[in-house]
């Protein structure tokens, strides 16, 4: 079965590889000159921060191993760090918003590296206060960047449409390549150098301090509402309301609660769902083939973004039932292929069929990503959107903490199940946001015909 990994990865590089080698200028959007320099900034940037978070990834559960610890007290430590992220998310993102972007984007770096730091101690205590440090890092990630990215971008006069290519080439980068070349470096430093499991926390503190002193000289402050008057109550208050009063926005974070939710307990899954019976899989290039996947699909979605139709409400759509799909594989395949009662060995016929379903699903993540970020560059209101979009991670936050607490007592195709219907739900609210908008859009085109028949006759009635 080895020809077969080499295969699907084979299979998945050359598709790679055509789809960005045959695009022509109808997929390319014609751009400034100083864009491209803001852009190529934030892409290294980026690049740098997702490295620094990629090499952290497949050594974290192997170090606390190493310490001694079982699989419990483990979980514990994860929980720690989802926990930290849903308490901690919406006041940094607050902070992020009222203190500025730019800020907030240094504190990550220094959050992060001192998380890295804490792994060189054994003590318990000690990991759970990097676990800490680390979901407190991860809430900053994912909101402070994308927050000045925006509003740096419409501050400088840029075309909106040009987002989307910023969008789609910081995944490609920083959710593909960075993180298979980063398990690279890891697996060099860990077993070809034989450093040791510390190696790679070490090396991803070297990469986020680089990106901080490129983000101390080359970046401006730009913020959400500075405002002195509003205090963190005030602002939590103005979010709320916000989501409230503008159904897209809930929309928008239900979806992204519901498919991020799913994508996080599919990381605890994919591993035992391939090897029920201990068979003997490549990890590492297993790992490396689902972030090809990615880039696969970082790679449709800057095409699709390219183009005015179809809209990235409509195509999220499909994006959505096929991940549905993808991860109802193990629930069919669990009934429909006997099960193997052999320990160990090479994969099975049935983890064959569900590794091609997760590759797929991983290429709907891909398009995911550029794609949600095009529609809350859209929807969030600018003064508060750091603090909102922490608030999106709060049901995700919850929903992985209780799926990881109950790994054990649930059945993989219950888990799987679950993830499957989430996604479908998904589909069905993308498809009534698809609605509102072309309602709003409607009722728009309407109000600015009357308007101009109205102009239309004022000279007439004069």
């Amino acid at each position: 079965m080895e020809a077969f990994y080499l295969m699907v990865f084979g299979a998945l590089a050359s598709l790679v590889a055509a789809l960005e080698l045959s695009k022509n200028n109808k997929d390319r959007i014609n751009t400034s000159s100083a864009f491209n320099s803001f852009k190529n900034n934030y892409l290294v940037v980026y690049s740098l921060m997702m490295a620094g978070d990629w090499l952290q990834g497949p050594y974290v559960y192997y170090l606390y191993s190493q310490y001694g610890f079982g699989k419990g007290e483990i979980g514990h430590l994860f929980i720690a760090g989802f926990g930290s992220s849903m308490l901690f998310g919406t006041i940094v993102g607050s902070l992020a918003d009222k203190k500025g972007r730019k800020r907030a984007s240094v504190t990550y770096c220094i959050t992060y590296i001192l998380s890295c730091v804490t792994k060189h101690s054994p003590q318990y205590k000690v990991l759970m206060l990097g676990r800490v440090l680390g979901g407190i890092a991860t809430s900053l990630l994912f909101s402070a960047f994308e927050s000045w990215l925006v509003a740096e971008h419409n501050k400088r006069g840029f075309d909106q449409q040009w987002l989307s290519i910023t969008f789609s080439k910081a995944i490609f980068l920083g959710n593909g390549l960075m993180a298979i070349l980063s398990g690279l470096f890891g697996n060099v430093l860990v077993d070809n150098l034989q450093l040791g499991p510390v190696a790679p926390f070490d090396a991803a503190s070297c990469f986020l301090a680089i990106g901080m002193i490129i983000i101390l000289f080359s970046w401006t402050e730009n913020y959400g509402d500075p405002s002195e008057s509003k205090d963190l109550l005030t602002q939590f208050r103005g979010a709320a309301s916000a989501i409230a009063a503008d159904e897209k926005i809930t929309l928008l974070g239900a979806i992204q609660s519901l498919f991020e939710g799913s994508m996080y307990t599919f990381v605890f899954l994919w591993t035992p769902a391939l090897s029920p019976n201990d068979e003997d899989i490549p990890h590492g290039f297993i790992f490396a083939t689902f972030m090809l996947s990615s880039m696969l699909g970082s790679s449709i979605a800057s095409r699709l973004l390219a183009h005015p139709s179809p809209k990235v409400e409509s195509y999220m759509q499909i994006v959505f039932m096929i991940s549905s799909a993808s991860l109802l594989l193990p629930v069919i395949t669990n009934f429909l292929v006997a099960p193997s009662s052999v320990k160990g060995g090479s994969i099975s016929f049935s983890g064959c069929i569900q590794l091609i379903g997760f590759c797929t699903f991983e290429a709907c993540v891909g398009i995911f990503w550029p794609s949600i970020m095009k529609m809350r560059s859209q929807y969030i209101p600018e003064e508060a959107r750091s603090t909102i979009m922490n608030f999106f991670r709060i049901p995700l936050n919850i929903f992985v903490c209780i799926a990881l607490y109950n790994v054990k007592a649930l059945p993989m195709t219950i888990m799987f199940g679950m993830c499957s219907i989430f996604l479908f739900v998904a589909s069905m609210l993308q498809r009534r946001l698809m609605v509102i908008v072309e309602i709003h859009k409607s009722r728009s085109q309407d109000w600015t015909a009357m308007k101009e028949m109205d102009s239309e006759s004022d000279p007439l009635n004069g």
